[in-house]
Parts: C-alpha cells; sequence; structure tokens
C-alpha cells in the first residue's frame, strides 16, 4: 500500500501539472488579442485558413489550387475531425480535439514512465515544457502529428507492428513521424515495423484517395517553398540585411519568406545540407553495434533535429515535435539525450520570445530580431550536434567509446555478440 501511494505521488503531480497549465494556455489563448501574445495572429490560422479547408475537405476535395496547401493528404482527416462535435463552432471543437490529444499523450508518457527501469521526467517535460510555447500548441495541429510519433515510439518495444502502423499514420498528416523508426533494431523488429508502415500507409492512402479528389496536390506546393524568416538561412540573410543585402521579408506560401538576390542559393544550400543530414543518418545505422532500450528514442529525437535545422522552413510549431520526442527520451533512464532535451526546453522558449512576442523585429531585422533567432538557432544547432554525437557513441561497442550511459538491464545479460544485431 505505501509503495502504491509512493508510486501515484509523482502522477498526481503530473496530473495536476497538466491541469494548471492547459488551464493557463486556454486563458491565453482567449486574450490574445494582446501584442505580446501576436494581436489575434496566432488562432488566425485555425479559425480563418482551417476553417476555409475545412469547407473543401467537406465536399470531397483538397484544396488543390491553394498554395498555402502544403500538407499530406491524412492532414485532411485531423482538419475534418471537429465535424465530430457540430455542437461547437469549428475553432471551439478543433482546441477540445487538440486538448484531448494532448490528454492522450500526456497519459501514454506517465504510463510508460511508470513501467520497471522507466522515469517520469518524460510526462514532466511534455506537461511542463509545451506551455512554453504559450497559446500556440492549441491552434496548431502539430499536437496531433506528435502524438502518433509518440505513441508509434512507446509501442517500438512491445509492438513493432504498431510502431509502424502510427510512424505511417503520422507519416500521412506531416511527414516526419516516418523519421521515427530510423531507430528500429536490425533484424525482424526493424522488418516488421517497416513493413507495417508501408502496408498501412499505403492503405490509408488508397482510401484517403478513394475518398478525396487530388491527394497529390500538395507537392506541388511544397516545392515551391523558399526560405523562410526563421530558418537557418533566413536568419543569415536577415544578419545580410545590416549589410546592405536589398531583400525583403513577404508573406508567401503561408510562411514569411525573404526574397531577394542569392535566396535561390540559399535555399538549394539547405537541400544539401539536408541531404547530408540523411547520409550521417544512413551512416550512423550502418555502423550501429549496440541497442538499449533508449536507442530508437534517441534516434528518432537525432534525425529530427537534424532535419529540421538543415531545413528551409523552422515554424515555431517544430518545437512541439521535438519537445514530444524529447519527453519520449527522457522516459527511458538510459537515454543519452538528457541535456539535448534541456537545450530543446530551451530553444522552445527563444522561440516564443521570437513568435509571437517580438515578430515584428524578425520580420523587419532588427538587431533584436535577428539576435534572437541567432539563439535560438544556435541552441538547435548545439542540439543537434550534442544529439548526434551522443546517439553514435551509445552504439558502438565499448572498447571503442568513451559513453557513459550504461545500457539497460535486459541488455545487460546478453552476450556481446548478442548485442551487436549485425
Amino acid at each position: 500500500m505505501n509503495r502504491l501511494r509512493a508510486n501515484s505521488g509523482p502522477v498526481l503531480g503530473v496530473t495536476a501539472l497538466w491541469l494548471a497549465t492547459r488551464a493557463l494556455m486556454l486563458w491565453l489563448l482567449t486574450h490574445d488579442n494582446a501584442p505580446l501574445l501576436g494581436g489575434g495572429t496566432v488562432p488566425r490560422e485555425v479559425w480563418r485558413l482551417y476553417g476555409d479547408w475545412y469547407d473543401v475537405l467537406a465536399h470531397g476535395s483538397f484544396p488543390a489550387h491553394d498554395t498555402l496547401w502544403q500538407y499530406p493528404p491524412g492532414a485532411g482527416v485531423v482538419l475534418l475531425a471537429p465535424r465530430l462535435l457540430p455542437w461547437l463552432t469549428y475553432f471551439q471543437a478543433f482546441v477540445v480535439l487538440t486538448l484531448a490529444v494532448d490528454a492522450l499523450v500526456t497519459a501514454a508518457l506517465t504510463r510508460a514512465g511508470r513501467l520497471p527501469g522507466r522515469s517520469l521526467l518524460g510526462a514532466a517535460l511534455w506537461t511542463g515544457g509545451l506551455p512554453l510555447l504559450l497559446h500556440l500548441p492549441l491552434a496548431r495541429y502539430d499536437v496531433q502529428a506528435t502524438a502518433l510519433a509518440v505513441l508509434s515510439l512507446l509501442a517500438a518495444g512491445r509492438s513493432p507492428r504498431a510502431a509502424g502502423v502510427y510512424g505511417a499514420l503520422g507519416a500521412l498528416v506531416k511527414v516526419w513521424p516516418a523519421l521515427v523508426l530510423l531507430g528500429t533494431p536490425r533484424g525482424r523488429a526493424s522488418r516488421g515495423a517497416w513493413g507495417w508502415a508501408a502496408a498501412a500507409g499505403a492503405a490509408a492512402f488508397g482510401v484517403l484517395a478513394v475518398l478525396f479528389d487530388h491527394p497529390l496536390s500538395f507537392l506541388r506546393e511544397q516545392g515551391g517553398r523558399g526560405v523562410q524568416i526563421e530558418s537557418f538561412g533566413g536568419t543569415a540573410l536577415n544578419l545580410a540585411r545590416h549589410a546592405g543585402w536589398p531583400g525583403r521579408a513577404r508573406y508567401r506560401y503561408g510562411a514569411t519568406e525573404l526574397v531577394g538576390p542569392q535566396v535561390h542559393a540559399v535555399a538549394t544550400a539547405s537541400l544539401a545540407l539536408t541531404v547530408a543530414a540523411f547520409a550521417l543518418l544512413v551512416l550512423w545505422r550502418v555502423r550501429a553495434r549496440r541497442w538499449s532500450e533508449a536507442t530508437p528514442f534517441d534516434a528518432a529525437l537525432c534525425a529530427v533535429l537534424l532535419f529540421t535545422v538543415t531545413s528551409r522552413v523552422i515554424s515555431p510549431q517544430y518545437m512541439i515535435w521535438l519537445l514530444g520526442l524529447a519527453a519520449v527520451c527522457l522516459t527511458s533512464r538510459h537515454t543519452g539525450q538528457r541535456p539535448v532535451a534541456a537545450l530543446v526546453a530551451a530553444a522552445a522558449v527563444l522561440s516564443t520570445l521570437a513568435f509571437p512576442m517580438h515578430y515584428g523585429d524578425v520580420i523587419d531585422g532588427t538587431w533584436t530580431g535577428c539576435l534572437l533567432m541567432l539563439a535560438r538557432n544556435g541552441i538547435l544547432a548545439a542540439a543537434a550536434a550534442l544529439s548526434f554525437v551522443r546517439l553514435w557513441r551509445s552504439s558502438q561497442p565499448y572498447e571503442d567509446t568513451m559513453q557513459t550511459t550504461e545500457p539497460g538491464p535486459d541488455f545487460e545479460r546478453l552476450p556481446d555478440r548478442a548485442l551487436s544485431l549485425s
């Protein structure tokens, strides 16, 4: 009985923290006209943009001729979900469903954290970290995409098939959750996860292609995107404005982008860096020799960090993804990503200072805006580099690394040859 009470204490703490912070986020959402909260710009994407797309989707078609529609077909299901609550307005229903998914993620992380050898730090990071982005998570559908990625990772240890299905569904909603399968151990687990992901993805896409017209229309608009002002390339160009670069900011493709000379070259360089990041991840996969229970979690966070920092676009809501993946890492006591998780939380704070609090400065390229983005992106770059180094070291044979993170108890009992998984 005493043990049960000891275990329930932290859970009650997480629950109380969730209720308090989500109440605060809702309050901020209802008072978002304040200039420091964005002057009403944060929720506008839901009641204007998502609402318009809902009307198109409800008639059986994706928004094929809308340059702002850059999302895979699974996103349409998320945007249609508010019709499940017809007694609410679209905006109200969207927020209620987002909170419900947020609660599901918290519950899943809490359940995982209560398993033997696990930790509730992951649930605490998600619960306390999401409000660092103020009310933004309630007005974007990234919580839903992150939930599928989190469920995929948490299912990997007991059911690679379920992990593959969740990963595939996440990829159909926002592409990046496909990366969470990168760290599945070689052999039957990996084949099962990727095989079920391919089958589930193909089946779900087939259903959506039958139900809706123009399921691939997003590819054309996604390919036309330029350099967003908050990306690494955008930060460099914004700083160049102080040295006389004649470019300017313009709202295009649903984001504030920089236009002018050399922008195409910067965009090309970003794509080249993304290819290089993918090559690094493939090299890690080929050279990895040791897996612990935390390796799939750590690999997922590392992969998404690398793809984020090399992207032409780093929207504020990307921090939701990173917080969710960092939280999964912290559910394991054997993760090597604890300092990376701390850097992600710091980057979330700076993201909020940049948007919505000082977004005007970012758009105008003032020193305040430039330094905020330089600090945020610098922390993300440090997090990505540290994440990869720690992932690499943790997956090498003991004699080849100074990594101090010990493998989990189940792995310690296996002979070295079994640990190689090669």
